[in-house]
């Protein structure tokens, strides 16, 4: 949905050509779209900073920051990426139409616009953008649904997002692909989603579990993997949902895996998972310091639990943390 007040979409229109602003401007205020106008690059980026813009008709040529400067930065930050950003240009040369793709354009449009052209690209897009924003609400109400859970527990205050970090900073360090630095950020907050089904009486109880509770318990994989399924933005994260307490010998759950079978970003959230876990105050004993944590993860590698060179690298990564603050 749009994300003004009235619930109109609103259009940027930046050219630094008053004509041309009032061309476009003409062209879709019959449409019930909001209007708003910028006259250069950096006034368009601070309208479209402001959060209000749904849709950027940007010129090419324009003072200060170009059309091409003013995608690619919508382009790369994270708040603004999805607003749908359509180059308007006289320029034909193929060069340009290859530095508006790689500057992360959506569409073009040749001047003089053609006014029915205008108005089928500009409803495609925000039909697009409706659907992103769709989905980006469905994903927010699942972050918050995992961070009430945590917040049940005061001990594990933080836990989701020092194990998001950590998380996606190992991955960094093992070179892994952007889409699995984004899952194990998103598996940071997502994993343990599944306990909402687990009983508070179990789920805070101090004291050890009876095998009755700890298979209630152990359903939360399962039952996590299923609520985040339906999302297929999500795809990569439940893999880390389901398996992040597997262990090495098979003697993990829910489905026994063993070794190289339980995927390994759910091994490297598995290893941050039990640092953080060792090293923070609980009910049941003081936090451990790094050193012995680290050897209490050694022994249970010897008995065949955790994957020994990602606890070797998390380590490293640990020191060279400690030594950089």
């Amino acid at each position: 949905m749009p994300n003004h007040k009235d619930h109109f979409p609103t259009i940027l229109i930046a050219d630094d050509i008053v004509a041309n602003r009032e061309l476009l401007t003409e062209i879709l205020s019959g449409e019930r779209y909001r209007i708003v106008q910028a006259e250069d690059g950096d006034e368009a980026m601070q309208l479209l900073e402001e959060g209000e813009v749904d849709l950027a008709l940007l010129d090419v040529m324009m003072p200060g920051r170009s059309g091409f400067a003013v995608c690619r930065a919508v382009k790369s930050n994270p708040d603004t990426r999805l607003i749908p950003v359509v180059m308007v240009t006289s320029l034909s040369a193929s060069e340009d139409r290859v530095q508006g793709i790689e500057s992360g354009a959506d569409d073009f449009l040749n001047k003089p616009v053609n006014k029915e052209e205008l108005l089928a690209r500009v409803r495609s897009l925000l039909k697009i953008k409706q659907f992103t924003d769709e989905l980006e609400h469905a994903e927010n109400v699942l972050f918050a649904l995992a961070l009430s859970i945590e917040a049940k527990d005061p001990y594990t205050e933080g836990h989701c997002d020092r194990l998001s970090e950590s998380s996606e900073l190992l991955a960094k360090r093992l070179d892994l692909s952007d889409e699995e630095r984004i899952a194990l950020r998103r598996g940071g907050v997502l994993h343990d989603i599944g306990k909402v089904a687990v009983p508070d009486q179990i789920l805070l109880k101090p004291g050890p579990l009876t095998p009755e509770e700890r298979k209630v318990m152990q359903q939360h994989t399962i039952v996590g993997a299923g609520i985040c399924s339906p999302l297929k933005s999500f795809r990569s994260v439940l893999p880390i949902i389901r398996h992040h307490h597997e262990k090495i010998d098979g003697s993990g759950y829910p489905d026994g895996l063993k070794g190289d079978t339980i995927p390994l970003t759910a091994r490297i959230l598995q290893i941050v998972d039990i640092y953080d876990a060792l090293t923070t105050d609980r009910p049941y004993r003081k936090a451990m310091a790094h050193d012995r944590a680290f050897a209490l993860m050694r022994e249970e590698v010897k008995r065949g639990w955790w994957d020994g060179a990602l606890v070797d690298e998390l380590e490293i990564m640990v020191q060279t943390t400690a030594l950089q603050n």
